[in-house]
């Protein structure tokens, strides 16, 4: 087996893939907790890289990018579920919160404001604020995660397996996977389709969806981290979560 555990050979590694290491802590932005900069991510980022690097086997015949990227996320993640911490009662604030402003859209014809929601709810601005800061931790869990809830070593075996040897019925449960999560986002409001489609198909940054879509980068990220919430709410309704 070979790995890649020679210091000089290591450090070249590691110099060679931060830019991908960067990259993929810019797709952590929208659910970032308050106080976590984009450099802490790429910190958290590349230990998940030297961790990869230094348990990699090519002869399980899986590309290095692959296993660094789920490396390198888990890493990622795993840090951002460290710091971050959500009341028991935040989903159910949320849930509310969501519903009022999909009322308050339909009878304004626009989304509604923060003043607007805390007189909906007949709370204060403040914890309306409150509310929304939730999002952003709860919707760092991405789309795939949705789907694949176990530990890192277990993901990377299912991809180490779907390479070599496809088994039939895990093909059959992934098409059906695919098909829940087609339904679940066809049931989204307009609005909340391009955000996922701008970030997770098209692989543009907070920054440039909010070019394109004339809003602030900070509100890209409100909409991004209200549509991931939406999508685990239909998949509940979809009884697959």
């Amino acid at each position: 087996m070979k790995c890649y555990k020679q210091s000089d050979e290591r450090e070249e590694m590691i110099i060679k893939y931060i830019p991908y290491v960067k990259y993929i802590a810019s797709r952590f932005i929208a659910g970032k907790p308050p106080g976590v900069e984009f450099d802490d991510l790429v910190s958290y980022g590349i230990i998940g890289l030297m961790d990869a690097i230094d348990k990699f086997d090519p002869s399980k015949g899986l590309k290095f990018e692959t296993y660094a990227t789920l490396r390198i996320r888990g890493a990622i993640i795993d840090e951002l579920r460290k710091i971050s911490w959500i009341p028991k009662s935040a989903f159910s604030k949320l849930s509310a919160l969501n519903q009022a402003r999909e009322e308050l859209e339909l009878k304004l014809n626009r989304e509604p404001t923060d003043k607007e929601l805390a007189e909906y709810l007949n709370i204060s601005e403040d914890e309306v604020k409150n509310i929304e800061s939730y999002v952003n931790y709860i919707s760092v869990v991405s789309l795939e995660d949705i789907f694949f809830k176990e530990d890192d070593e277990l993901q990377v075996k299912n991809v180490i397996e779907d390479e070599n040897s496809p088994r039939p019925e895990e093909i059959v449960e992934n098409e059906e996977k695919l098909q829940i999560l087609k339904q679940a986002i066809s049931m989204l409001p307009e609005k909340d389709k391009i955000i996922l489609n701008l970030y997770y198909y098209e692989k543009l940054t907070l920054k440039e969806i909010g070019k394109i879509l004339n809003i602030s980068e900070s509100r890209v990220s409100q909409l991004h981290s209200r549509a991931i919430i939406r999508l685990r709410e239909n998949l509940r309704r979809l009884k697959y979560i």
